[in-house]
């Protein structure tokens, strides 16, 4: 019986494995890296890796202190493999696997855990896989566990943190005890300080609903347990700290942490119930048994209080506090993000499985709930139907063909085609009174996902990101004399990552041209690979083509050098830049970039 259980076990986590990789691993590389954000992770990962410097992250001659070195150090080990520029020619191989590696691997801490702690009324196969499929079908984890970010790697090292450490109080293993505060540790060296708040919280809230949370939390033996977490994650901190100062206090815990949570930053604004329409959006389409496993667990919870039950059977209360913790947390927070609810997805799929459990018998929940989730795919059938009336409203001026290559590229008809039949399949099983319907449309979706994610991918990046890795190819080509880089605009990192050049970024302003002038004058940076020439005769400069409308930028003298989408390649003469610069100031305009925060 052993011996049969533990082969299934094996035959499921094999498929759970097989689902996550097409999800998260097929065709990873295959795009260029996506602005804003995720070029400053690849270019100080790649930095890392190629000047040895481990400790503090740098980007385009900067520090960088926006998050802990974890997701760095993942990122540079892959940039620091063997033959990395052969097998891995875009770099987005490398620097995407961390965020992909740390959802796969929750996906199979996720199923694994469903099918060592079947639930009443289990099938010990297929909810594993409901479960397991439920997070990693998330439009946000399918988005976000393909990003070079830290959100997906905090999501997984937390979850898997979060999970262990409630295996531990349903078990005797005294060894998934040190595990849990282990990858704790991690999920601290990941994102910061929000991972112990968020993990502390869920333990908390849950240990209070327990009578007997006293012997629960020696279980997890939090003094032992909260050493380890130190023991991992500060020292990264105390030497950084030791070496950086008060730059790094005030840049990573002031603004990066607390500013963030105390203010809005970046115009995040959003009001208080954001995430209640974020929650509805990362479970779609099965939106529907998320609320009724929700209100499942509270059910069962106020029962169980009652009556009393099997300690395994609390999983799903479990998975109700993360969930609010979450919530709450992020809903108090003045900036909101949408990757922000990412935590909180593991728990939404495991109360999801338990929907899926409680639905087995046709009744007039089943009914209901179905008819919805119906409801919901017909929606998204006829939005394709008429996909001409919205998507005549997208208009990025960073992608102006965008629409005319989506309709060529063919990828609206499969939409069409895809969702009419998922529709029609979802109404037959369901007349059919089908058990497993969800997981039916699981699979279904998991095959349409990788059917039409892949090309629209393609399009985007060579809508948005060809054109930078063009132009960057031609700048290394066509650099005379270490020639200073500038990028007048349109802000793309991106252009920093491939080029591997300083890039001076300023607005198309009037107030822009003078900060560029000042700035060749005054900013001196360099990194481990390049120094510029500051001193040489002419710069290069990338601009886009609205910027190159402005009075200010067309009349200065300049040579085209080349044109790729909607960016021009210009040399200047620094001579020619610095006279219509004295203009400028005569007229009464000023530098502001010393007081502008980078």
């Amino acid at each position: 019986m052993i011996l049969f259980n533990t082969k299934k076990r094996l035959i499921t986590l094999l498929v759970v494995l097989v689902s996550g990789i097409i999800i998260f691993i097929l065709g990873l590389g295959s795009t260029g890296l996506v602005d804003e954000t995720p070029p400053l992770f690849a270019a100080a990962a790649r930095a890392m890796s190629e000047s040895g410097d481990w400790l503090t992250p740098k980007v385009n001659g900067m520090s960088r202190f926006d998050k802990p070195p974890f997701i760095y150090w993942l990122m540079g080990f892959f940039y620091s493999l063997p033959k990395n520029d052969i097998w891995d020619s875009f770099g987005t191989l490398s620097a995407r696997l961390p965020s992909a590696l740390g959802s796969l691997f929750l996906m199979l801490m996720i199923g694994d855990t469903l099918f060592c702690w079947p639930q009443k009324g289990d099938k010990q196969f297929i909810t594993p896989l409901v479960g397991s499929l439920g997070f990693a079908l998330s439009p946000l984890i399918i988005i976000w566990s393909r990003t070079a970010v830290s959100d997906a790697l905090l999501t997984g090292t937390l979850g898997i943190s979060l999970l262990l450490f409630w295996r531990r109080m349903a078990s005797e293993n005294n060894d998934q005890c040190i595990s849990a505060w282990f990858f704790l540790g991690l999920a601290i060296l990941t994102k910061g300080p929000v991972a112990f708040v968020l993990a502390t919280l869920t333990l908390a809230s849950f240990l209070f609903s327990q009578k007997d949370w006293k012997i629960l939390l020696f279980k997890i033996k939090p003094k032992k347990g909260f050493l380890i977490t130190i023991l991992i994650s500060f020292p990264w901190y105390i030497l950084e700290l030791l070496k950086e100062g008060k730059p790094f206090w005030d840049n990573f815990f002031g603004y990066h942490n607390l500013q963030r949570y105390t203010s809005v930053v970046n115009n995040h604004a959003e009001p208080f119930w954001f995430f209640l329409y974020i929650m509805i959006l990362a479970s779609l389409p099965f939106t529907p048994f998320l609320y009724h496993g929700i209100f499942k667990a509270l059910k069962d919870f106020l029962k169980s209080s009652k009556e009393g039950s099997n300690f395994s059977e609390t999983l799903y209360t479990y998975s109700l506090c993360w969930l609010i913790s979450v919530l709450i947390f992020f809903s108090i927070s003045a900036t909101k993000l949408p990757s922000y609810w990412l935590p909180a997805i593991p728990a939404a799929a495991i109360l999801i499985s338990n929907s899926f459990i409680s639905l087995k018998n046709a009744n007039k929940s089943y009914f209901y709930l179905w008819l919805f989730n119906i409801l919901i795919l017909f929606g998204f059938s006829i939005a394709f139907f008429f996909s001409n009336i919205w998507l005549r409203s997208i208009n990025d001026p960073e992608m102006p063909n965008l629409l005319s290559e989506l309709v060529s590229s063919g990828i609206i008809f499969k939409a069409k085609l895809f969702f009419s039949s998922f529709t029609l399949i979802a109404i037959i099983l369901f007349s059919l009174k089908s058990k497993n319907i969800l997981l039916y449309l699981q699979i279904l979706l998991l095959i349409g996902q990788s059917f039409l994610m892949s090309p629209i991918r393609k399009v985007a990046d060579n809508s948005r990101q060809l054109p930078l890795r063009n132009i960057s190819k031609l700048i290394s080509e066509i650099r005379e004399g270490k020639e200073t880089l500038a990028m007048i605009g349109i802000r793309k990192p991106s252009l920093h990552y491939y080029s591997r050049q300083i890039v001076f970024y300023e607005p198309n302003t009037k107030e822009g041209l003078i900060n560029l002038t000042d700035r060749l004058n005054t900013d001196r940076r360099e990194n481990y690979q390049d120094q510029p020439d500051y001193e040489y005769k002419s710069l290069l400069v990338v601009i886009d083509e609205y910027s190159s409308r402005q009075e200010h930028w067309s009349n200065i003298n300049h040579q085209k050098l080349g044109e790729y989408g909607i960016y021009n390649l210009w040399r200047i003469q620094k001579s020619d830049l610095n006279k219509y610069s004295e203009l400028l100031v005569n007229s009464g305009y000023k530098s502001d970039w010393e007081n502008r925060k980078v």
